[in-house]
């Protein structure tokens, strides 16, 4: 096996460094993979420009990265699914197993939590990286690696969808066109939604958004009232969405998804914004609509990998860039300012005589 371990690692706010790392021991239940793709979150650039998302602050040397595909390199004694070769999609987050989080079918939920680039947890941006066998999914041969990285964000758009209560016929008022919307977007159709109306404040992003299928698009602007765009968006819709599905994380947006939603209907929110937020909670309380929180996924990658398998859901759309991870710098610089509309930015980690950019 190489001895090559270049690691994308994050020292602390605008302080990423490219060094060699160790290759990892793996445990009986582990394995270890030769990463081949890595796809940048929004929460990646947050905790390169802030240094922390709430209460996970960087305060020791991190690796970057999480939303990801690799091969198996070496398997661990007690691993039975799994085989040298197998190329796979990484569920970042590993529970403890054994709380009533974990037991009740909520890990998500686990306090304990080992979550890949979360303070205190190490990444996955490396060339070799090591990770619970149970939380690896082989992909089927004709889906790529690119697609098996990207079904990080997709799950969360499965756990948003099931947890809206998204179906056939549902009309489906999605808030911001980034990565997360585009993706509750693709779940929402493959759902059976039948209106599916998504808002941002770029016009671009709304094209891709029509593009990929949304029956309707809204452009706002920061300083629109949420009780007006409300009326707007029954205008135009004809309908008031009986689903919302909050992805921005800003308190207009979360407002105006409460003064949206129908009566009796289910307001997400998936976007993490301020820690508090002024909500119209009586207005909510008064026609019943339901607010529902969500945290990442559960349960959720094998319904995203068979979306994508199946073809019911396209992913490949969403990447928009390409580097190496040589290049992770200028990777960074291109998600964090969206340059030349870039939704998705790809890192391909092996050196470059072995990259699989199917």
């Amino acid at each position: 096996m190489a001895k090559d371990n270049l690691t994308a690692v994050l020292y602390g706010i605008e302080d990423m460094r490219l060094e060699q790392r160790p290759i990892p021991e793996i445990s009986d239940n582990e394995v270890l993979l030769a990463m081949d793709c890595v796809s940048i979150c929004g929460s990646d650039v947050h905790y390169l420009v802030n240094g922390r998302i709430g209460d996970f602050i960087v305060t020791k040397p991190m690796i970057i990265g999480h939303e990801a595909a690799g091969v198996v390199a070496k398997v661990g004694a007690k691993v039975k699914h799994l085989k040298v070769g197998d190329r796979c999609a990484i569920e970042p987050g590993v529970p403890c197993y054994i709380c009533d989080f974990c037991k009740g079918g909520s890990y998500n939920l686990c306090p304990e939590m080992k979550f890949c680039a979360t303070p205190p947890y190490d990444g996955n941006l490396t060339r070799y990286y090591k990770h619970a066998a149970d939380f690896c999914f082989k992909l089927p041969d004709h889906v790529t690696m690119e697609e098996g990285a990207l079904l990080e964000p997709l799950s969360v758009g499965v756990h948003a969808c099931r947890r809206a209560g998204v179906g056939l016929g549902s009309n489906v008022l999605i808030l911001g066109a980034g990565p997360i919307g585009l993706v509750t977007l693709l779940v929402a159709q493959s759902m059976g939604a039948s209106k599916i109306m998504i808002t941002d404040l770029v016009q671009q992003r709304l094209d891709v958004a029509k593009e990929l299928g949304a029956t309707h698009t809204l452009l706002m602007k920061r300083d629109d009232i949420p009780e007006e765009v409300a009326k707007q968006v029954e205008s135009l819709m004809g309908v008031q969405p009986d689903k919302t599905i909050e992805c921005c994380g800003a308190e207009t947006t979360t407002r105006l998804g409460i003064f949206a939603t129908r009566s009796g209907g289910c307001c997400v929110i998936v976007g993490m914004g301020a820690p508090e937020v002024k909500v119209p909670l009586i207005n909510a309380l008064a026609r019943e609509v339901d607010i529902r929180g969500v945290f990442r996924y559960c349960n959720d990658y094998s319904a995203a990998l068979a979306l994508v398998a199946s073809g019911r859901v396209n992913v490949k759309r969403l990447v928009t860039h390409h580097f190496d991870i040589t290049e992770t710098d200028k990777a960074f610089e291109t998600a964090r300012k969206g340059l030349g509309g870039a939704i998705k930015v790809m890192i391909h980690v092996q050196p470059k005589d072995t990259n699989n950019k199917k």
